[in-house]
């Protein structure tokens, strides 16, 4: 058997392969509520045969939206919205995860296909909010947070985390990348504070860390927890990947079970090399230097490419974005180079080319 292909445990939930799907906003929520797009969406992919399908970046908040068409999970109505779409991909034999987010100044966009980059106050914008009063380029300046409202906000996360239980997820994700609202406490190029939140590494992580806890308490024993990161900033002075191997060691005593290992999104002058598999040298430095379960991301585009990575230990599963939005049925397709017989939707199974 292939080692893509090949089960892998994380607490008490077994994941049928290593061929994840990474989260990827569709951008077509209203007020926050998932609908018939993401049902066609989500659909598509649980008949793709991935071990887990991380749902879009999903607010914790109306204010932790990146725009103003951006899933949350604050309310009743998308809880059950949500359920709807877990139900299905586990009708299919699927694993899903939430990953759970607040955009920090990075907040308050337009539709991305639209003609102007952030939203009005009429069509539903707001006051972004962050670390320190530094805007993000392009967008207004934020409000900073008061100690009390990074608290309060620390709670916004674990009711979240509630709900994605009661929707039946059997993962969740917390997204501390990209330049989003953990992410730019961790960066000393967005966070210029003086407080207990900002300065040392300690400090600087210590929002992230009460999230963790927080949302670790509310959750199953049996549940697996994840932190996606941004291994660096990709600039001069910023977040780096010492600090994330300090971090990711720091979160596996708190009871993370996985780092989704990403890189870049904080600042507009980052200077990426972009190639295939950039980023998966970046997951095999905190795999095996804070000996902590990894993901890969970032241009894997083969199920060969993708066994290489596993088979060189440098992570532990791949996660696929783009290639999975071009094929939804990537890991089947994955399966097929690699002469693997996986199970198919009997629906499909004329579709397929290798047989046990």
């Amino acid at each position: 058997m292939s080692k893509l292909f090949s089960p892998f445990t994380l607490r008490s939930l077994t994941f049928r392969n290593r061929a994840w799907v990474a989260p990827m906003c569709q951008y077509s929520a209203v007020d926050g509520v998932v609908g018939n797009w993401h049902t066609l969406h989500y659909a598509s992919l649980a008949t793709g045969g991935a071990g887990l399908i991380v749902s879009e970046a999903t607010a914790v908040s109306p204010e932790g939206r990146i725009s103003i068409v951006c899933a949350g999970l604050w309310s009743d109505a998308q809880t059950l919205a949500w359920k709807a779409n877990v139900d299905l991909v586990h009708s299919q034999g699927g694993l899903v995860a939430i990953q759970l987010a607040h955009a920090g100044r990075k907040a308050s966009s337009y539709i991305p296909w639209g003609d102007h980059a952030i939203a009005t106050r009429e069509e539903g914008g707001w006051q972004p909010l962050a670390p320190s009063p530094v805007p993000f380029e392009g967008y207004e300046a934020p409000h900073e947070l008061t100690a009390s409202e990074i608290s309060e906000i620390v709670g916004q996360f674990a009711a979240a985390a509630e709900r994605s239980v009661e929707a039946g997820f059997d993962v969740i994700e917390i997204h501390a990348a990209h330049g989003y609202l953990l992410h730019e406490f961790l960066s000393p190029l967005s966070n210029l504070r003086e407080d207990e939140y900002g300065g040392s590494l300690d400090n600087r992580s210590r929002f992230l860390t009460a999230v963790v806890n927080a949302v670790r308490l509310v959750i199953p024993s049996s549940m697996p927890l994840f932190v996606r990161i941004s291994a660096t900033d990709w600039v001069e002075g910023g977040w780096n990947l010492t600090e994330s191997i300090l971090l990711a060691e720091r979160l596996k005593e708190l009871g993370v079970d996985l780092i989704d290992v990403s890189s870049g999104g904080l600042d507009p002058s980052q200077k990426i090399e972009i190639k295939p598999g950039y980023q998966v040298h970046f997951a095999a430095e905190i795999r095996n230097r804070a000996q902590v379960p990894v993901s890969a991301v970032g241009l894997i585009t083969s199920g060969l490419q993708a066994e290489e990575i596993l088979e060189a230990n440098e992570a532990d599963a791949i996660m696929v974005a783009r290639a999975a939005l071009r094929n939804p049925r990537w890991p089947l397709q994955a399966a097929e180079e690699l002469g693997e017989a996986i199970p198919w939707p009997v629906q499909l199974d004329r579709g397929r080319t290798v047989r046990s």
